[in-house]
């Protein structure tokens, strides 16, 4: 029997209760990557069995790629340390479940390593109007920055070792503290890629609520 190769990047979504059709959605695009040794894995944290059951029989379609786990809602922080966890790839990659890769998105990821331990990536990104482009700073929810000027959650890819020892916290702008931990320690780096599709029209995230809330007049 021929041997399978090994798995390279395991990409790793972290799921709550997020509609099936923008899962699927993300899911399809990692699967038509034009790379292809990679494992996702799929984080179902605690959602409802109508949302879960679904996203669970999609998964099941590709057992040689997909993996489905779920356990009790936690954050997407610990969930992605948990992921990190189950790896089986000497990369990771991350994606939310309500965005999307274009094609060469892992592979763009990939070639970066030879001179970087973690990456960081600008996006492609979808909009209603011109204020998406701004989410709340880190350091004071009532000021804005623009999204460019951001370190990206899902766009982070790095060796397996980065996220092993610097697991993240769950906190707003955890991205962007994980990213200044790694700085310290690691080859770093911010890339203008625009590989990974960020859909801030997306109702009722984290940044989309804070910064709503700081729209409300006092």
């Amino acid at each position: 029997m021929k041997s399978l190769p090994p798995i390279r990047i395991s990409v790793l979504m972290a799921v709550y209760n997020t509609p099936f059709e923008w899962v699927k959605r993300a899911i399809d695009s990692v699967l038509r990557q034009d790379f292809q040794s990679f494992e996702l894995i799929v984080l179902d944290d605690g959602s409802e069995p109508s949302v879960g059951e679904g996203i669970q029989h999609y998964c099941q379609e590709f057992p040689l790629k997909i993996r489905y786990l779920q356990h009790p809602n936690c954050g997407q922080a610990e969930s992605i340390n948990r992921g990190v966890r189950c790896s089986q790839s000497p990369y990771i990659a991350i994606i939310d479940s309500d965005d999307e890769y274009k094609t060469n998105h892992l592979s763009a990821c990939l070639q970066e390593m030879e001179e970087a331990d973690l990456i960081c990536s600008m996006t492609e990104t979808i909009v209603d109007k011109e204020e998406d482009y701004f989410v709340p700073d880190r350091y004071d929810h009532t000021k804005k920055i623009r999204v460019d000027d951001c370190t990206l959650f899902a766009t982070l890819f790095g060796k397996k070792e980065v996220f092993e020892s610097l697991p993240f916290h769950s906190m707003y702008a955890s991205d962007a503290d994980f990213y200044a931990r790694a700085s310290a320690l690691y080859r770093v780096k911010k890339l203008d890629l625009r590989t990974y599709i960020y859909y801030r029209n997306v109702p009722n995230s984290l940044c989309s609520n804070l910064k709503n809330a700081q729209d409300v007049p006092v």
